[in-house]
């Protein structure tokens, strides 16, 4: 062969087919730089998760305060629909006594008028 290099392998940080006197130096801080970015990104990770737990946790309780406030809703409309009914035959009964007394007077007046010019 006349190529006396050395194969190419990639973990060589130095590109080089040999390491030179700094490659294992220079090959520890790239480890470490690259180890602590991956430290990083799973602390990232696990809070992402840890998040989305507490928010899994916040829907559920927000589901079940849907829930309820459905149920007292749906409550408040029956008793309001019973206090309509009832205000609504209150005010018939006014309205039926007002025009009885209208009636009545009317009848009153019709009479004093009628008997009072004999």
């Amino acid at each position: 062969m006349a190529n006396h290099e050395q194969p190419y392998d990639p973990y060589i940080p130095s590109g080089r087919g040999t390491p030179g006197p700094n490659a294992h130096h220079e090959g520890n801080d790239r480890t470490a730089a690259l180890q602590a970015q991956i430290d990083d990104t799973v602390n990232v990770m696990r809070q992402n998760i840890q998040r989305t737990e507490e928010r899994g946790g916040q829907i559920d309780n927000m589901e079940e305060r849907a829930r309820k406030l459905n149920y007292d809703a749906e409550q408040f409309k029956r008793g309001s629909n019973r206090v309509m009914r009832h205000l609504r035959w209150k005010n018939a009964r006014m309205w039926g006594w007002i025009i009885l007394g209208g009636a009545i007077l009317a009848i009153i007046i019709a009479l004093a008028i009628h008997f009072g010019r004999k």
